[in-house]
């Protein structure tokens, strides 16, 4: 299990996020932490993970202004 802190992207983090999973080992868990700013960022986080045909395995609040997505591969 890796953690992939993707907060200082802000709004651009899915060119970063899809190297990271394109990278990540087989049958592993990666975690990924990115700011939320108006939710949109949360469906296209989980759009990636499925275009990449990897399972988002938890979605979740991290605090008031970021998100925490887990990604098995």
């Amino acid at each position: 299990m890796k953690r992939y802190d993707l907060r200082h992207l802000k709004d651009a983090f899915e060119p970063r996020m899809k190297e990271i999973l394109d990278k990540h080992p087989a049958g592993e868990v990666a975690i990924f932490l990115f700011e939320i700013g108006d939710f949109t960022p949360i469906q296209r986080s989980a759009d990636l993970v499925k275009e990449c045909g990897l399972e988002l395995a938890n979605s979740l609040k991290f605090n008031e202004a970021d998100w925490t997505i887990v990604v098995k591969k």
